[in-house]
């Protein structure tokens, strides 16, 4: 039990519920924006269409080229358009990547942000940006880019294709794995990640039978928020900055990244903390008796049961490039419960390329 901590709780905004969406006019007016550019990916233009709509005149405008990763480039497009437009506020509705554009946008206009999640990144809970230039990728924490509100409609997630449903759900319980363990954690995030993992665990399964099971469905969202409250609460670690550095690098899918390092990075860092494996435990399922091997097996089962990604290789990355990964992860490393270093950082990554069990 922890005997002292510090927890620092984000003035953080939730609308949850089916049909909230319609709620987006009464945020946008809480918070003062009259001129609001919609952003969206080129495959979500129809849903930001749909938020135009339901905005009416407050909406002046789409953007609808939000990429992964958050490219500098994207951003300085988004941001002409912004300036053109005059605008006083954006909606993110979509992913990860969107909400990153919208972060992007209030770090370096100060614009107000409100998000309408799409899949279980979670990242609309963080005070975390990333912006990628020259193929790396370096973020930060800013109060200013967190969301004035996040309108987590469970509708919207009915027709996310059930790949895109099971990797972004892994991304989520990524954080949670990650804040069980950081240096800054406290019972309140322990409690947030142990019933995010147990909403995503339960949830998942249900989602890959079934899609259109609404249930599931609710239950995967409110998981999502869970885990990425945790991850907006914390340090990131190992698991974080190998992401980062894959998908800054080699521009590889983000959530399917975070779903192959998984296992691997729990695998290294539990033994080195019994709290935080027990926590995973409990969260998983299992009884008193079992270990943080045991706990590294169930995440490691529950991914192949998922039928996510089981290797970098999958993902297209190249055996010669894990060298190169290796070496900008020591070159600039998270804090870690565990040390890192060259051998066992290459063995990790070997194993998560070929997809040996960790």
């Amino acid at each position: 039990m922890t005997d002292s901590f510090v927890h620092e709780a984000l003035p953080m905004r939730v609308v949850f519920g089916a049909g909230s969406m319609a709620r987006l006019p009464d945020e946008a007016e809480r918070i003062g924006s009259r001129r609001i550019l919609v952003l969206s990916t080129p495959q979500q233009r129809e849903l930001a269409q749909r938020v135009t709509a339901l905005l009416g005149e407050r909406a002046v405008g789409v953007f609808d080229e939000a990429r992964m990763h958050v490219p500098v480039e994207t951003v300085a497009a988004a941001e002409a358009v912004a300036a053109d437009l005059a605008v006083d506020g954006c909606v993110a509705a979509g992913g990860g990547s969107t909400v990153g554009l919208g972060k992007a946008l209030a770090l370096r206009r100060g614009l107000p942000v409100l998000a309408l999640p799409t899949t279980y990144a979670g990242s609309e809970m963080t005070p975390i940006w990333g912006l990628t230039e020259n193929a790396r990728k370096r973020t930060g924490r800013a109060p200013a880019v967190l969301p004035r509100s996040v309108v987590y409609d469970p509708e919207l997630t009915m027709t996310l294709p059930v790949d895109v449903s099971v990797t972004s759900g892994l991304n989520a319980v990524a954080h949670a794995v990650e804040a069980l363990y950081a240096p800054d954690g406290s019972p309140v995030v322990t409690a947030m990640a142990e019933q995010g993992v147990r909403d995503l665990a339960t949830a998942l399964p249900l989602i890959a039978d079934d899609p259109r099971d609404r249930v599931g469905r609710a239950t995967a969202l409110r998981g999502a928020w869970l885990c990425g409250a945790c991850l907006g609460a914390t340090t990131m670690g190992l698991h974080h900055k190998l992401c980062h550095v894959l998908g800054g690098m080699l521009d590889l899918p983000h959530a399917a990244t975070h779903a192959v390092m998984l296992p691997h990075v729990a695998a290294y860092n539990l033994p080195a903390v019994p709290a935080a494996a027990a926590a995973l435990r409990r969260s998983l399922g299992l009884n008193d008796t079992a270990d943080a091997a045991d706990a590294v097996a169930a995440l490691t089962a529950l991914t192949a049961r998922l039928g996510a990604p089981g290797s970098l290789r999958d993902l297209g990355v190249a055996e010669s490039d894990l060298a190169r990964v290796a070496e900008e992860v020591l070159a600039g490393p998270y804090a870690n419960p565990r040390p890192v270093n060259r051998p066992e950082l290459t063995a990790l990554l070997h194993a998560a390329w070929t997809g040996d069990a960790p």
